[in-house]
Formats: structure tokens, sequence, C-alpha cells
């Protein structure tokens, strides 16, 4: 694939990212601050990449791969983040606990990423 073929692919991960993220939380507060995790991306991911050597289509295929597994991560729990959140933007003295299933799923789908990442990329390479 080509270097603009990832710039497509990025552009189009960021718009489901963006869309399925501002779904999942609750708050206009959550949904700002969740809105701005691609340009955090960009801003970060770029210049670290260049200066580590890596091209253009790898450090998009990186960024791709960090937003969807963003997206993967939270869609499914999304009823449960989104409950945690509001309660902690509620009441921000108070710690809320964490919910072992979707502690278990993050970890579960985090790891399943990792690998899918790894594994595809000397694949389409």
């Amino acid at each position: 694939m080509t270097t603009d073929d990832w710039v497509v692919i990025a552009a189009v991960i960021t718009v489901i990212y963006t869309v399925a993220m501002r779904w999942c939380m609750p708050t206009p507060k959550a949904k700002r601050l969740i809105s701005f995790a691609p340009l955090a991306g960009s801003v970060f991911l770029v210049p670290s990449a260049a200066i580590k050597g890596y091209s253009a289509s790898f450090t998009l295929y990186l960024y791709s791969c960090v937003l969807l597994m963003f997206v993967i991560m939270l869609v499914p729990i999304k009823n449960r983040v989104a409950a945690d959140i509001l309660e902690q933007e509620q009441k921000p003295w108070d710690t809320v606990p964490f919910n072992s299933a979707s502690l278990y799923w993050i970890a579960f789908s985090f790891t399943g990423c990792t690998v899918a990442m790894l594994s595809i990329w000397p694949a389409i390479n």
C-alpha cells in the first residue's frame, strides 16, 4: 500500500473514532476531551516516528491501529464506561471503583488488537 492509501485509511479511521467515541461519552466535557485524541496522536506520534526513522506508511498504520484499538476496547462496554465517567464527573472527590468485567474486556481486547496489529503489518507491507 502506498502512503497516499494510508492517508485515506487514517482519515476514515479518524472519522470512525470520533463518531464512535463521542457516541460513547456521556457528557459534553468527555466528548470534547475524547475529540482531541486524534490531534494529540498526530502531534506526538508523527514527530516521534520521524525521529525513529519509521516510514510515513508505518506511522499512519500505527496511528490508525491505535485509534481503532480504542474503538474496539470501549464501544462494547460503552454503557459501563459512560456510567463511570458520569459518576466521576458528578463526584470528583470520590474514586469510582473498577468494574472487573470491563477491565477483563479491555485487557483481552488490547492484547488481541496488539497481536493483530503486529501480525497484519508484515502481510500488507
